[in-house]
């Protein structure tokens, strides 16, 4: 075994590849067991205040309909630690959209008519759904992991005035949405006390825990199969309302009952990514070294549950200064409960530093990469420990040599084509390393194959294929002697895939199960297996989340080029590019497709993406994809993702760090950065959309 060459870091094939092209894979509401019955939500339509009444005399009239649950007559569950799994439990509303009852019916054509004729009256009260800074109940939020609150580090309003060079500037990130291929869908079924869910989750083990606690029942008594999931980007990373509902379906009705929310609903009752309003101060010398850094952010979050954007978490790990201060401030309001999507804190917060340090190597006539280069550092400037690698200078290097950087005339609006102005942009990009506790088993069979069980997740990553490298690699095997059995809660139990986590936790303890049933093996020497086969196991608690002597992070440059249409004032990117420093890189093909679809997010969040909360009404004015643009193949041309491989023995035993999301934490910054280029405007709202481009033009630039 031991002369196999590694698996790790070579371009595997996706394993579940040929079932999604043919259609074999099932996803959750492609699960129908006999008898099953179908389920609609029907949403509130006031945006805060009481039930009154509800009459569903002529839904239950309809042919098919099989019954009506609400707050009259739906199970009581036990309370959540997350209250927006607490539906229809009461007369309640806190926000537009939340569920307020759930038609189940013999077709899902039956089940759609019926919620449209169930008549809901409410008594409506005032609301306020605008996120503002001069709100009187804005408050600091309690920081219990480092990522939020306030941090203050020397006399940062002191320094930033004293300093030769200053930008003071403001940024807005609207609100955004996850809007995965795979809408939030669910199929339930109790048998003789136990239930059976098959969900579109991004961990099926939370699932199962939060289901036995509603409901309860023993954790045993439940299974949440997620086999296949269609993207979630962070909307699946915790259980949300429909599963719940399709378990109390399936209770009252005796019969599997499956649920799949409407698009439109999805924005209401998902989570979203806050809408945050940033202030950023950078004090410098003349030569750009930095002397005050201090970073203000306000997001929004619901009535019912607190979720921070943690958007200043990365500006204390960037660049060093001898003074700074980070401040994260919230404001509750009668909005749907924002929550992770893809860089969480991260991809808003980075946007606003990034486009400020554009702002002040403008000011310092210093080019922008080399402003950068000069405040690098070996060491986190808020914790002093030392990075366990940091490779960004190498990236930023590399990047604008791929790029032809030097080429570039710094002038804004130095290159026109025709009516088209062209620009380039760099920002750097990072993402903390984050690992949590798994157990995993590995079994050799007789037959000489291997099958390693764990409950990851593969939510399009190839968590599937990465994971049998690594037990591949420990195993001394090749790899097609390995298979991963993953998604089903009755597996060993798992994080969820999120944090850009997943493949460094589960692969931990694969690696470690592995390692285990390689020396049982070997002391069998060459004496056949018993007919069950050999297994072992392995649990990462008490390792994969020790406190680390090193501050653990991933590091990246993003290049854009850009050309804004003067007559117009439309921005087409044409050329993206990524370079990172994210530890052993296991699995290249996988790797670059994270890379890309994270900078490919990135480009939507510049140029597309963003949502309204209509005040009047209080609700998002986008929520569908017709309304609320994601990027199509025809905005995403030229794209390239490259990588320095790191080796960082303070990670796990693989070496990696997480890469799912780090692609979209610069690339909004560069291509705001590019805009301002080509055109010499400073737009700093996003998304650049036409209609600002145009606004932002000065009466003499004649476009």
């Amino acid at each position: 075994m031991s002369d196999t060459v590694s698996a790790l870091g070579a371009a595997a094939e996706r394993r579940e590849g040929p079932a999604k092209v043919t259609g074999t894979a099932r996803y959750a509401a492609e699960h129908t067991p006999e008898g099953c019955a179908y389920a609609w939500p029907v949403p509130a339509t006031v945006a805060r205040g009481e039930i009154t009444g509800i009459d569903d005399t002529e839904a239950l009239a309809l042919p098919g309909v099989v019954g009506v649950l609400s707050h009259l007559n739906a199970p009581r569950l036990a309370e959540p630690d997350d209250a927006t799994l607490a539906v229809l439990q009461d007369a309640r509303v806190p926000h537009r959209g939340w569920y307020v009852a759930l038609v189940v019916a013999d077709s899902l054509e039956a089940a759609r008519e019926g919620a449209g004729a169930v008549r809901v009256s409410y008594a409506e009260e005032p609301h306020d759904v605008t996120l503002r800074a001069g709100h009187p109940d804005v408050y600091v939020p309690e920081d219990t992991d480092g990522t939020s609150g306030e941090h203050v580090r020397g006399d940062a309003e002191g320094a930033f005035a004293r300093s030769p060079a200053r930008v003071d500037v403001s940024y807005r990130v609207p609100p955004l949405h996850n809007h995965p291929m795979e809408p939030h869908a669910a199929t339930a079924h109790w048998r003789d006390g136990r239930l059976t869910v098959h969900d579109s989750s991004q961990g099926a083990t939370t699932v199962r825990n939060v289901l036995a606690g509603l409901f309860a029942v023993p954790r045993d008594s439940v299974t949440v199969v997620s086999e296949h999931v269609g993207g979630g980007f962070g909307s699946k990373g915790t259980p949300r309302p429909h599963v719940v509902l399709a378990a109390m379906a399936a209770r009252v009705t005796g019969r599997p009952v499956k649920l799949a929310l409407p698009r439109r609903q999805l924005a209401a009752v998902v989570g979203h990514r806050s809408p945050t309003l940033h202030r950023v101060r950078l004090g410098a010398e003349a030569d750009g070294t930095l002397t005050s850094v201090i970073h203000e952010v306000l997001a929004h979050t619901s009535r019912v549950k607190e979720f921070v954007e943690t958007a200043t978490a990365a500006t204390r790990v960037m660049y060093p200064s001898p003074a700074a201060r980070t401040t994260q401030r919230m404001l509750a309001l009668d909005v749907p409960t924002p929550s992770w999507m893809r860089a969480p804190g991260e991809a808003p917060g980075m946007y606003a530093l990034e486009s400020a340090m554009d702002e002040l190597a403008t000011e310092l006539g210093i080019d922008p990469v080399e402003l950068r280069l000069r405040n690098d550092t070996r060491h986190e400037p808020d914790s002093a420990l030392p990075f366990s690698s940091r490779h960004l200078a190498e990236c930023l290097r590399e990047g604008a040599r791929r790029f032809g950087w030097s080429a570039r005339d710094p002038r804004p609006r130095s290159h026109a084509e025709g009516s088209v102005l062209v620009g380039s942009g760099v920002a750097s990009a990072t993402y903390p390393v984050i690992v949590s506790p798994s157990r995993a088993s590995a079994h050799a069979r007789p037959d000489g194959t291997f099958v390693v069980r764990v409950n990851a997740t593969d939510i399009g990553t190839g968590a599937r294929t990465v994971l049998a490298q690594i037990a591949a690699d420990a195993l001394g095997v090749p790899l097609e002697r390995v298979r991963a059995d993953i998604g089903n809660s009755d597996l060993p139990a798992a994080s969820l895939a999120g944090g850009s986590s997943g493949t460094a936790s589960w692969g931990w303890a694969v690696h470690e199960a592995c390692t285990k049933l390689a020396a049982l093996l070997s002391a069998q020497r060459d004496a056949p297996l018993p007919p069950e086969g050999l297994s072992a196991t392995a649990d990462t608690a008490g390792t994969a989340d020790a406190d680390s002597n090193y501050s653990r992070h991933s590091f990246g440059a993003h290049f854009a080029e850009v050309g804004v249409d003067t007559v117009t004032g439309e921005v087409r990117v044409r050329r993206l590019l990524g370079v990172y420093a994210a530890g052993h890189i296991l699995n290249s093909r996988t790797a670059r497709s994270q890379f890309i679809g994270g900078m490919t997010m990135g480009l939507g969040m510049a140029l597309t993406e963003g949502s309204t909360l209509d005040a009047a009404f209080g609700d998002f004015a986008e929520c569908d994809l017709a309304a609320y643009h994601v990027p199509a193949h025809a905005d995403v041309p030229a794209i390239e993702a490259h990588w320095i491989d790191e080796d960082d023995p303070h990670l796990n035993p693989m070496g990696s760090k997480g890469i799912g999301e780090i692609g979209i934490v610069g690339t909004a910054a560069a291509i705001g950065n590019a805009v301002h280029h080509a055109t010499g405007a400073r737009l700093r709202e996003l998304p650049l959309t036409p209609d600002r481009v145009l606004a932002s033009r000065p009466e003499s630039s004649g476009y």
